[in-house]
């Protein structure tokens, strides 16, 4: 009998399983796959592992005013793969350490929900506890197109393009969001060709207008091929060698021979497969997300879900604090930290990065709210002329009356790390004038949040 058992051992699960083996909970672990989940193993890790590389490489072939010759540089892409598993496996090996730690019982194989307080395992076996914690995760999305049913090679998905040993000398990135615009960084910042398919009006749809236009210059003048308000219709094989994608722009046929192409129109959750059959009455399923109420518990008496097999924000970081949220539904608040779900940084890791949290100008006129908008242009920045950065910004959103900070958004380098900064702010109510007031050093990429709010 356990005191909790978790199903998924990714950013949603493994962190509360960790928090509450340290509070003195008998905990129990089933994952299928290897801990981290997609993130650590498939997703944020590995990818941002290979930008890494790509930015750094961009960056010395575009040294040459500064003096830097950086003759003969090529990335290896099979020295590149290791560093990449190497970096996965060191932090995978890290959890499995800390579980050891905290002696919670991992069960390597699939698990589903039988009922109140029951987890089978595939292998057979029943586990029961007195509460339930579901962090199945996501996968990604399939587009019902013609070609894309995984009979022709060349075909990607995030986690497939991954794995590659080579890079493709012409990728057709299949959506302008997250997903595809890190590829679409990566692969330009190793002097791919890029072409990209995008069925809404802009790029990062769901994000500030504002890093739409300028990440759409950036890439072109990278060479990228970007086309907006499109629809892929078929991909199919050229008879020369490669792929052929075929789209429809403008109520026009158009397309692009390549020879590799990435499917990256979001994910879809695996909530379903966490629960039997006769257990699904009640529940509610929608793309594979199934349906939590407030505090993250469903119909089923003791048994809570988190992270992107719930839907809403999908980020690593979202799916921790969620399953701290639901620690504290099970055993009280002082188990985990209360986490403010309101405020949540969303990052891309394209170069130059970017990041944002809280309201845009437009999302704050949309709830009726008076807002004064505070801009400044890094290129005035020290420490981004002197890095050789390219257009790049920080936006201030605050109430017009009193000041208090509402959102940020940021496209700069390291705004990944500087919208930590942001977020504490409009969590705790800073105003511009109290932003204003605190000292930043220089020469520093965070001296342009403190520029910003003046």
């Amino acid at each position: 009998m356990y005191d909790l058992i978790v199903i998924g051992g990714g950013p949603g699960g493994y962190p509360a399983a960790l928090r509450a083996a340290k509070a003195g909970k008998r905990v129990a672990v089933a994952e299928s796959g290897q801990l981290g989940g997609t993130c650590l193993n498939r997703g944020c890790i590995p990818t941002k592992t290979l930008l890494h590389t790509a930015e750094v490489y961009r960056q010395a072939t575009h040294m040459a005013p500064a003096g830097l010759t950086a003759g003969g540089l090529s990335v290896e892409m099979p020295t590149l793969l290791a560093h990449k598993a190497q970096v996965v496996q060191t932090l995978r090996e890290g959890v499995a350490a800390q579980f050891k730690a905290a002696k919670i019982d991992l069960y390597s194989c699939a698990a589903q929900v039988e009922g109140p307080g029951r987890v089978s395992l595939a292998d057979g076996r029943l586990l029961e506890g007195a509460h339930i914690l579901v962090a199945a995760g996501s996968q990604p999305a399939p587009l019902p197109v013609p070609g894309l049913d995984g009979s022709l090679p060349g075909v990607e998905n995030s986690t497939t393009l991954l794995d590659r040993t080579a890079l493709y000398d012409h990728l057709v990135i299949v959506g302008g969001g997250v997903i595809g615009m890190e590829f679409a960084s990566l692969y330009t910042s190793l002097g791919r060709r890029v072409t990209v398919v995008e069925a809404a009006n802009r790029l990062l749809p769901g994000l500030d207008r504002e890093f739409s236009q300028s990440l759409r210059m950036l890439l072109k003048k990278r060479g990228a091929d970007i086309h907006l308000s499109s629809s892929l219709t078929r991909v199919e094989a050229d008879p020369a060698g490669g792929l052929r994608c075929v789209w429809t722009e403008q109520g026009q046929e158009t397309g692009a021979f390549c020879d590799g192409v990435l499917v990256a129109v979001g994910r879809r959750g695996c909530a379903e497969g966490a629960f039997a059959p006769a257990c699904r009455e009640g529940l509610t399923f929608q793309r594979g997300y199934v349906q939590v109420d407030e505090a993250f518990r469903t119909p089923i008496p003791g048994v809570w879900a988190v992270g992107d097999c719930t839907g809403g924000i999908q980020l690593a970081h979202m799916a921790t604090a969620q399953g701290y949220q639901a620690l504290r539904g099970m055993f009280g608040p002082q188990i985990a930290p209360d986490k403010d779900l309101a405020v949540v940084p969303s990052c891309v890791y394209t170069d130059p990065e970017i990041a944002s949290v809280g309201l845009t100008a437009e999302e704050a006129k949309a709830q009726g709210l008076a807002v004064t908008t505070k801009k400044y242009l890094m290129t005035a920045n020290g420490r981004s002329v002197l890095t050789g950065q390219e257009r790049g910004f920080v936006k201030l959103v605050a109430q017009a009356d009193s000041g208090r900070l509402l959102g940020a958004q940021l496209m700069c380098a390291r705004a990944t790390d500087l919208i930590g900064e942001a977020a504490l702010a409009v969590a705790q109510g800073l105003t511009l004038a109290q932003i204003a007031a605190t000292i930043h050093p220089h020469p520093t990429f965070c001296e342009g949040f403190g520029e910003a709010a003046e």
